[in-house]
């Protein structure tokens, strides 16, 4: 590798550059100057190309000796970076083709919003009271999964005296214990995995669990066997619609699980918030949900793997179940002239059915 030049910045000035553009992310990459991300797209900082020896000599100085030797074994390092009087970011580094290392940096709002502040629907503050049962929250990378659920816990925390353990790689948002109690757990740090620590976690006395993400079949399993025994389960995925998730899940276990899995998936599901973020007129985003309820109709359906006919049994009786499909709150966004109808159909999972509605 090349030697480093002498650089006049670090990556805290590139980090605080990042939050007075209110940007989303930063990224580094050899060949390129930085970029941050800025309402969905990216923007070249006005700085010179940086070297992957450059990249290492900004990326090393923010990182403990044991995460270096971490990120040289396994080629790729998460971890959560708090700067004094700037801000807290998750952090990621990774290895490219030409041996060059790289890092993407995203923002973490110190303050916590609540669900006023994003404008959730008022479901939310609903499904949040429940005692037990399993609320996801899904969507692609970059889609403000972990915003929606750091405003929910902050829901409980300001309205509920409640043991809530998170797990996450890394911990993202750092809730400051107001009537509940937290306990934040960083995998690779606190835990080993997010399997040994969902199993450990029902030792614990949680009356709440957040998942970061579920990855595989044993930390499903355990989520699900939590939320069936008396505690509210939070996690993600990275599934687009409610019935992709439920299929994601199934689809997991082998052929001869799956019955057992949808019958206690039935009783155990709660919600599934699937988000997607879009950029608004005018500038900044805009999070639109598709929202299933569980209830005696949808339980039967995956029960009995009718899976298909959830999305027809999700648009009955909204104002009595609180659901509502991705097109009606695309189509909701588009005539209260938020978003365009290009990005509506853009960001669309139901192309044909959006398009038939707006006449695009």
């Amino acid at each position: 590798m090349e030697e480093k030049r002498n650089l006049n910045i670090d990556i805290q000035s590139l980090l605080k550059v990042v939050v007075q553009n209110k940007a989303s992310d930063l990224h580094l990459v050899s060949r390129s100057a930085p970029q941050v991300r800025i309402d969905g797209k990216l923007r070249p900082l006005a700085m010179d190309a940086l070297s992957g020896s450059d990249i290492e000599y900004l990326c090393y100085a923010v990182i403990t000796d044991s995460q270096k030797s971490e990120l040289e074994e396994n080629r790729e390092l998460d971890f959560a970076l708090e700067i004094p009087n700037i801000g807290r970011f998750r952090g990621n580094y990774y290895y490219t083709m030409n041996g060059d290392l790289a890092a993407a940096f995203r923002i973490i709002p110190i303050t916590i919003p609540s669900l006023d502040d994003l404008k959730a629907p008022s479901i939310f503050k609903e499904i949040v009271k429940r005692e037990k049962g399993m609320i996801l929250v899904t969507g692609p990378t970059g889609s403000g999964k972990s915003t929606t659920l750091a405003a929910m816990l902050n829901e409980i925390n300001l309205t509920e005296r409640k043991h809530i353990i998170t797990v996450e790689d890394p911990v993202e948002f750092v809730h400051q214990n107001n009537k509940a109690l937290f306990s934040h757990r960083n995998i690779g740090t606190d835990t080993k995995s997010y399997a040994r620590a969902l199993k450990y976690s029902l030792r614990e006395d949680p009356d709440i669990i957040l998942v970061g993400e579920m990855r595989d079949k044993e930390t499903i399993s355990i989520a699900i066997t939590a939320a069936e025994t008396g505690h509210l389960v939070f996690g993600t995925l990275h599934t687009n619609s409610a019935i992709q998730t439920i299929n994601r899940i199934t689809d997991s276990f082998d052929g001869g699980e799956q019955t057992q899995v949808r019958n206690m998936l039935s009783v155990s599901l709660t919600a599934i918030i699937s988000q997607s973020l879009l950029p608004k007129i005018g500038g900044g985003r805009l999070a639109a949900h598709e929202i299933l309820i569980n209830n005696n109709a949808i339980a039967n359906l995956i029960r009995e793997d009718k899976v298909h006919q959830i999305y027809s049994q999700m648009q009955l009786n909204q104002q009595q179940t609180g659901m509502t499909t991705q097109t009606q709150s695309f189509v909701k966004a588009i005539r209260a002239n938020l978003i365009t109808k290009e990005n509506a159909l853009r960001y669309s999972t139901n192309l044909q059915e959006l398009t038939n509605v707006i006449g695009a």
